[in-house]
């Protein structure tokens, strides 16, 4: 009898066993949902990046990922979390931009996992927030890296011997589009206020809202020109610039899905910051676009991963237990050649940051080692 008490308790223990293991194994199979907030649907660096998404990492994870119509105020941005808050989701990607420091305190309050897909927060954000448990992180280029993209869009422009230009500021105050553009001055020689430095420049850009075009003192090249904004006033102004046949257009983003056709039927030479896709490869090779500095569309692979380990339970967080801040340079094209060779190089089912790169850091990862990752593509 004790031995036959003896071999049912450990059958017993053995069916336990088997069914803990089963339990952990649907709780690591359970779908992951993730509700991406969207300020822009149609451009060409967006759509590039819900393809990889949606048309890559959902299909090699256990991943959905759900869109929200396009985001126009924080009030827009706040309802969209509180709603897949609501219908049982597990984190929230950001490309959306109105007021980030609300999105991460709602998507906290609501025990969602948050983090910043393009852009980034300005340093006294991400102090507030890096010690947030719900808060990823955010990965792409900082605003030093956004004015060296300006400054060397500028200077390449100068370089090269032109002495009018028109310039489209995008939406200031986005501080990606303010940093680009005080770079975009710097490089083509001009001060503004008297000021010739990252910060001096950018500085009075917040305040002014923009470029006030009676601050500007440039030298051998002339700004003929200058816009921010998009509709159908815009289009006024483009026109205004395109009349006076500047030798170039310089955009710090949005351009190619603004502005592309109407650069290329007046045949004036433009460059914009942006991303490596289909219509900007024909931009460049039968259109006027002449420089693209862009992020590759999978570069945005990282951040997924880091958020699925938070989901998972595997955050990735530095020394000091703080959230993920970590930068990515651009790629810049003068030709198609080059564009091409980027852009072929990232698409598809075999991209930048494929199924392959990224199991290297899902799971049980360091800090160190993730960002080692991040650096190497």
């Amino acid at each position: 009898m004790k031995k036959i008490f003896a071999m049912l308790l450990a059958l017993a223990m053995v069916f336990a066993c088997i069914a803990c293991s089963g339990s952990n194994n649907q709780a690591e199979d359970k779908p992951i949902k993730i509700g991406v907030l969207v300020a822009d649907v149609s451009g060409e660096e967006a759509l590039g990046f819900r393809a990889y998404y949606e048309n890559y990492i959902a299909k090699n994870y256990n991943v959905t990922f759900t869109y929200t119509e396009q985001l126009e105020d924080a009030a827009a941005e706040k309802s969209a979390i509180e709603k897949f808050a609501a219908q049982g989701y597990d984190a929230i990607l950001s490309l959306s931009s109105a007021d980030r420091a609300t999105q991460i305190e709602t998507a906290s309050a609501n025990k969602l996992y948050y983090a910043v897909v393009s852009g980034m927060l300005d340093d006294a954000q991400f102090e507030q927030y890096k010690s947030n448990e719900y808060f990823v992180g955010q990965i792409g280029p900082s605003m030093d890296t956004e004015f060296e993209a300006g400054y060397a869009m500028g200077k390449y422009f100068a370089d090269q011997g032109a002495k009018t230009v028109g310039i489209y500021g995008a939406f200031i105050p986005n501080p990606m589009h303010v940093y680009r553009t005080a770079g975009v001055l710097a490089g083509l020689g001009c001060t503004y206020g008297g000021a010739s430095d990252k910060d001096g420049i950018a500085g009075q850009l917040f305040g002014d809202q923009g470029v006030d075009m009676s601050k500007l003192v440039c030298g051998d090249v002339q700004v003929v020109g200058y816009f921010q904004g998009f509709g159908d006033t815009t289009f006024d102004e483009l026109f205004a610039i395109v009349g006076q046949t500047p030798d170039a257009f310089l955009s710090v983003g949005m351009a190619t899905t603004f502005f592309a056709d109407a650069l290329n039927g007046a045949k004036i030479p433009y460059a914009d910051i942006d991303s490596f896709t289909s219509g900007n490869a024909a931009n460049m090779s039968n259109g006027t676009l002449v420089y693209l500095a862009g992020k590759y569309s999978s570069s945005i692979g990282p951040i997924f991963a880091a958020t699925m380990n938070a989901v998972k339970g595997n955050p990735i967080r530095d020394e000091n237990g703080n959230a993920i801040s970590l930068s990515q340079n651009y790629l810049v094209a003068t030709d198609s050649a080059t564009f091409d060779s980027i852009f072929n190089g990232d698409k598809g089912d075999n991209p930048i940051f494929n199924k392959e790169v990224l199991d290297k850091v899902i799971g049980t990862v360091s800090y160190s080692d993730f960002a080692a990752l991040v650096a190497s593509k």
